[in-house]
């Protein structure tokens, strides 16, 4: 039976290690205080619902599955495997790094760590568009489908983590009020969706930004304007989402 290579081993343990420490700094929870309980200190309205966080139990099983899937012995010699491997170590550790930053108070430097995340998981993504080859279904299914959905939610905590540094450093943003940040930054997160789709045909990560837009509007119900505008945003993402969709269903693809 052929041995596991260094890089998959490697994938394996920076696997166990984020998901082992996420499960415990809620558990625990970090420095007494669950990640959840910290958020909820801020004045964010960019911040969705919290049960939208549940989608880390489904980035998680795709981590797994990931995970799972480079371990095998057919895939010892995959070169897209090969590359995105240490973007994946680095996205995986920058995450870990985040949780300790956040949990003792470290609101700063949680900005550092998370672009960290977003760069990498960037770099990473580019390397399925820049792949000499058509991905296989496996790929498809247990690569880049994980890896879409993870790069989905970074980017939206991404904002969110911007938006609760520049709260916790007393930013005035420029004397426009909070209402109309959010609005933008909403508007702005479903130009990025748009783009993910009419480019990239990529249904999963704009279906995170429907998932993540639709709790922001739960949870600013009270608030006409950003709960209107995160619908729209639901609404164009889907709607754009299903032509593209029955397109390449009439094409065959």
């Amino acid at each position: 039976m052929k041995k596991l290579t260094v890089h998959q081993i490697i994938t394996i343990l920076v696997t166990v290690l984020t998901i082992t420490l996420n499960i415990l700094a809620n558990a625990l929870p970090f420095n007494g205080q669950g990640t959840g309980e910290i958020s909820d200190r801020f004045d964010i309205l960019f911040v969705p619902a919290g049960y939208v966080f549940a989608i880390w139990f489904f980035i998680y099983v795709g981590l797994i599955a990931f995970t799972v899937f480079q371990a095998k012995p057919s895939q010892a010699d995959n070169p897209l495997l090969r590359k995105i491997a240490p973007a994946y170590w680095i996205a995986n550790m920058a995450n870990n790094i985040w949780l300790f930053l956040w949990h003792w108070n470290q609101f700063p430097l949680t900005l550092l760590a998370m672009i960290t995340i977003l760069i990498s998981l960037l770099y990473l993504y580019m390397q399925f568009m820049k792949n000499p080859q058509p991905l296989t279904k496996a790929e498809k299914w247990l690569v880049k489908l994980p890896f879409s959905v993870y790069l989905g939610w970074i980017s939206v905590a991404t904002i969110a983590n911007v938006s609760q540094v520049l709260f916790f450093a007393n930013w005035s943003g420029f004397g426009i009020s909070a209402t109309i940040w959010t609005v933008i930054m909403v508007l702005v997160a479903t130009i990025i969706g748009i783009l993910m789709l009419v480019r990239e045909r990529n249904m999963s990560y704009a279906l995170v930004l429907v998932w993540s837009f639709i709790g922001i509007a739960a949870k600013q119900s009270g608030n006409a304007l950003i709960a209107n505008t995160a619908y729209l945003g639901t609404g164009l993402l889907l709607i754009i989402g299903l032509l593209i969709g029955f397109r390449l269903i009439k094409k065959g693809k």
